[in-house]
Formats: structure tokens, sequence, C-alpha cells
């Protein structure tokens, strides 16, 4: 369980990426009525504690408008923005917050199911930090079951189901293992060179999904949306390269 401080950083921190800027007085009255308070104003030493400590984890600074009426913002809110992880690991625990803030919850926020896999996750990144190679029992859905060994180089979540990219010493090639079709997982002492020119964003920048087709270039594709999809698109594009052209009925480039 995340603990208790660390839950009101991350209340904190949505208060004010929420509100953009705002007074002590009001965090205070908003702390003391939430759960994270227990029905006391938030202690101005606590507050300031709680912004260095933001600091430090998300890399958010937390500044006073002193010519405003000492007023609160996020100074550099544009880190989150940029910063795909520190955005999936804020969003994860503030809904993990939420949950824990509000026990009678639990019955009214459903989640998607997320298939068996999750628990090899640590063990894949410990692998990686140590450049060591990992063997792995590895089940397909179609297909006999089959032992790899993988120098794994990044992980990708898609589609609620996480995956290792990396190379694959039996098939002589980098490929995508999903963590959900694993039986067993372990790490070797044999340590591998994490090669130079990989990148993983790179790697996946023309392909919307998990699946690499060498063999095929990019194609540029045009879809037409109408009514309401236009606003579907616009919020949660397809692919970072997805631009919007006028037309008649509004066409979407990706």
């Amino acid at each position: 369980m995340i603990s208790k401080t660390f839950n009101r950083y991350i209340w904190l921190l949505n208060i004010l990426l929420q509100e953009k800027i705002i007074i002590f007085n009001e965090i205070s009255r908003r702390w003391k009525k939430s759960k994270m308070g227990d029905n006391i104003p938030m202690p101005l030493r606590t507050f300031h504690q709680h912004r260095c400590a933001i600091e430090e984890l998300f890399g958010v600074k937390i500044k006073c408008n002193i010519s405003n009426g000492y007023k609160y913002y996020i100074a550099n809110p544009e880190v989150l923005k940029k910063d795909k992880t520190r955005k999936w690991l804020l969003n994860s625990f503030s809904l993990s917050n939420m949950i824990i803030a509000g026990h009678n919850m639990k019955d009214r926020i459903l989640f998607e199911d997320v298939p068996h896999g999750s628990e090899y996750i640590q063990t894949v990144i410990d692998a990686m930090q140590q450049s060591k190679e990992l063997t792995i029992d590895y089940q397909p859905f179609y297909g006999h079951r089959k032992l790899y060994t993988i120098q794994p180089y990044a992980m990708k979540a898609y589609h609620q189901r996480w995956y290792i990219v990396g190379f694959i010493k039996e098939l002589d090639a980098i490929r995508n293992i999903a963590l959900d079709r694993l039986l067993e997982i372990s790490i070797t002492e044999l340590p591998f060179a994490f090669p130079e020119n990989f990148n993983a964003e790179k790697y996946y920048e023309n392909t919307v999904g998990i699946f690499i087709n060498n063999n095929l270039s990019p194609v540029k594709v045009k879809l037409k949306a109408y009514g309401y999809q236009i606003e579907y698109l616009r919020s949660l594009p397809l692919h970072k390269s997805q631009r919007e052209t006028p037309c008649k009925h509004r066409e979407f480039s990706v």
C-alpha cells in the first residue's frame, strides 16, 4: 500500500494542477475537508515540506507569486507533459489515492481487466538495470511452448498488456514478448551490452501498437471523421504524427 505521506504529495500536486494558481488558505481549507487532513487544517510547515518532496520526486517546482496575493502555482507544468513516465506514475498514484481515501468507492470505480504478467515487471526492470540476460519460458497463443534467452532493451505498455522489447538469441532478432504469455522468468549472470544505436521511441515511431514489420516501409494513412468522432481523434490521437487537414467533412492525416 502506498504510504499516507506519499498520498498527501499526490493530493497536493493534483490540487495545484487543477487550480493553476491558488492561495495557501484555500489549500488548507480543502485539506481539512478531504480524507487527507483528518479534519485538521494543513500547517504551513507541512505544506512547504510537501512542496519540496514533490519537486524531488516529480521534478515539479511549486512557487509563490508574491505580487499576486501570495498565490502558489506550478512553475514548470511542461515537465509532466513531456515526461511520459512521470505522467503515467502520477495518473496511477492519483487513482490509487482516490480509492484509498474513499473506501466506499471500491464498488463504484470500475477497471478493465489486466492480463496476468504484471508480477514479472520488477524482474524485467532489474535485468535492464543490471544489463543481464533473461531466460523466459514462453507460451504463445498459437504454437508450442518455447524457452528463450532475451536481452531486455525496453518495456512497452499497450492495451493493458506489458511487453519486453529485446534481442532474442534463439531468433537472432529483436522481438516483443507479452508478459502475460510467460510461464516463468529469471535473471541470468550473463551480461549484455545495450546497443548504442537502439532507441525505443525511434523503434516504434512509425508504428501504431506493438508489432514491427521491418519488411514494410511507413505509409501515410488518411482517415475521414464525422460528428463527435472528430473530437475523439483530436483529444486522443492515433499516432503522434497525426495532423488535421481542412476539407468538407474534416479529414485527418496520420
